[in-house]
């Protein structure tokens, strides 16, 4: 009891002999100074195992053609390993794929080409505007003569006015005598004059009550509603 009392009564350590401290890893000494320039790093058997590289084990490779067992010669499929054995039919409408190149009948081959077909075959010429090029002239489109047909004749020709058709109104045209002598009537009046619309609230009394509101008469859940609480109402 004595020795923990005197060891007790010894003055704590003057921690303040070491004013750098600016870890809280270490107490009574200062850290050891760094000798190299990189810090080791020491390896556990597990990351020095991982480290290894992997040994491939050099097998016989088997061949792709293998002996048939005898049960295998033996076997006999049942019916339904053969419908399943058979190939796929088509879905009901399929039809096979058109040719790329399709053969071209005798007709088409011995068509010989209008003179119409052959004008819209010519390319087209343009004329060159002056100065794109260095060696450019404008060039003169050239129309080959045609014969129109009767259908393009007729969507060449104007269509004609409508027999009915009595021509444009004038914009001024003269104005009845009773137009002129028409006397509006009191509503008339009153519809084309403009609304008059008033400021919000203006007029408004908040204290004025309404005429319905003086002649009112409250019904029996009001009355009841009015009436205070029976827990609150004194029995004196």
């Amino acid at each position: 009891m004595a020795t923990q009392t005197h060891r007790l009564a010894q003055p704590k350590p003057n921690r303040l002999i070491y004013p750098d401290r600016r870890s809280v890893y270490w107490l009574d000494q200062l850290p050891p100074e760094k000798t190299g320039s990189t810090t080791k790093t020491e390896l556990t058997p597990r990351w020095s195992e991982l480290c290894r590289s992997k040994k491939f084990l050099t097998q016989f490779t088997l061949s792709p053609i293998w002996e048939v067992s005898e049960w295998a010669l033996r076997a006999v499929p049942s019916d339904r390993l053969c419908s399943l054995a058979q190939p796929r039919a088509p879905a009901v409408g399929w039809q096979p794929d058109h040719p790329l190149l399709v053969c071209l009948n005798r007709v088409t081959q011995t068509a010989v080409a209008t003179l119409r077909v052959c004008q819209l075959a010519q390319p087209k010429r343009r004329p060159v505007l002056e100065g794109s090029g260095p060696k450019s002239r404008p060039i003169t489109m050239t129309h080959i003569p045609c014969k129109a047909s009767a259908h393009i004749e007729l969507l060449a020709t104007p269509k004609h006015d409508h027999p009915k058709f009595q021509g444009e109104r004038s914009g001024c045209w003269p104005v009845s005598r009773a137009a002129r002598n028409f006397v509006a009537s009191q509503r008339l009046l009153e519809l084309s004059s403009h609304k008059e619309r008033n400021a919000l609230f203006e007029g408004y009394n908040p204290y004025e009550v309404s005429q319905a509101a003086r002649s009112a008469s409250p019904s029996p859940r009001i009355r009841q509603l009015c009436l205070p609480l029976p827990r609150k109402c004194n029995s004196n």
